[in-house]
C-alpha cells in the first residue's frame, strides 16, 4: 500500500513539474521570437492564451491546469510528510513552508488557466489588478512590498541555486542530466532574473502607491528589450526561459526524492564532490 502512495506521489510531482515545463517552453519561445521577429513579448497569462485558438488549445490548457493542481497537491504533502527531510528546527519549518507558498501559488496560476480554458480573458494585467486589489486593503503598500520581497528573494534563491550547483542534491545521475548541466544552470540564473525583475517593479508600486508600477513576466522581459542591446538581452532571456523549461522537465523525469526513492540513489552531487 504504502508503495503504490510512493507511486502516486512520483507521478503526481512529475505531472507538476511536467506543466511548469510546458509554460516555460511557451513563454520562452514566444519570448525568443519576440526578439527575432518583433512583436510583443509575453508574460505567463498572455503566452498561453495564445493556445486559445490553436488546434488542441484548449485541451492542453486543461492538462496544464491539472498538472498546476497536481504541483499543488506534491508541494503540500511534500511539506507537511517532509518528503525531502528538511527537518523540524527552525530552517527546517522555514523550508516547509517555502514549499507549501509555492504549491499554492502554482495553484492559483492553474486556476487561472483553467479560467483561459473556458475562454476567459487573454491579457497580461493581473499583476496591476491583484496589486490594485492590495493596495486599497488596510497596509495594502506594506503588503505588496512584502509581496515585492517573496519576489526578490526567490529570485535570489533560483539563481544562487543555479550558480552555485546546488540543484545537483535532488537530481539523479544519467548521461542526460550530466550533459544538461549547462543549460540547467543558465536557466535557474535567467529565471531568478526574471523573477527579481517582477519584484523590482512590485517595489516601485508599493514606493509609489501605483499599481500601475507593477508588472509580471511579460513586463520583465519588456524592460529587457528597452534597454540598449534589448533585443539580444530578450533574446537571451527567451532562451534562459526555454532552459528553465529543461529544468523543469528533467525535474519530472529525475528529482530524488529522499522518503521515496531512499538514500543510496547516486546524485549529480555525487558525481561532482
Amino acid at each position: 500500500m504504502a508503495d503504490a502512495a510512493h507511486q502516486g506521489t512520483k507521478w503526481i510531482m512529475r505531472a507538476g513539474y511536467g506543466a511548469r515545463g510546458v509554460i516555460y517552453i511557451i513563454v520562452g519561445g514566444l519570448a525568443l521570437m519576440a526578439a527575432l521577429r518583433g512583436g510583443d513579448a509575453k508574460g505567463t497569462k498572455g503566452a498561453l492564451a495564445t493556445l486559445q485558438n490553436e488546434p488542441m488549445g484548449l485541451t492542453l490548457l486543461w492538462c496544464i491546469a491539472a498538472g498546476l493542481g497536481a504541483y499543488l497537491i506534491w508541494r503540500l504533502v511534500d511539506a507537511v510528510l517532509d518528503l525531502e527531510d528538511h527537518g523540524t528546527d527552525l530552517k527546517g519549518i522555514f523550508a516547509r513552508l517555502c514549499t507549501a507558498a509555492t504549491g499554492v501559488i502554482h495553484g492559483a496560476i492553474g486556476l487561472s488557466v483553467a479560467g483561459l480554458a473556458r475562454g476567459g480573458a487573454a491579457d497580461d494585467s493581473s499583476a496591476r489588478d491583484w496589486t490594485a486589489q492590495i493596495m486599497q486593503m488596510p497596509m495594502g503598500p506594506y503588503l505588496v512590498a512584502l509581496v515585492a520581497a517573496v519576489f526578490l528573494s526567490a529570485g535570489i534563491y533560483y539563481a544562487h541555486k543555479g550558480l552555485t550547483g546546488s540543484y545537483r542534491t535532488h537530481l539523479s545521475t544519467a548521461p542526460f542530466t550530466q550533459r544538461a548541466q549547462p543549460v540547467l544552470t543558465f536557466g535557474l540564473v535567467v529565471h531568478g532574473a526574471m523573477l527579481a525583475l517582477v519584484g523590482m517593479s512590485l517595489g516601485f508600486a508599493a514606493w509609489h502607491t501605483d499599481p500601475s508600477d507593477a508588472g509580471g513576466i511579460g513586463q520583465a522581459l519588456e524592460t529587457l528589450r528597452a534597454l540598449a542591446w534589448g533585443r539580444f538581452l530578450l533574446a537571451g532571456a527567451g532562451l534562459g526561459l526555454l532552459g528553465f523549461a529543461v529544468y523543469n522537465l528533467v525535474e519530472a523525469a529525475y528529482r530524488v526524492i529522499p522518503h521515496i526513492s531512499g538514500p543510496n540513489v547516486p546524485t549529480l552531487a555525487d558525481q561532482t564532490a
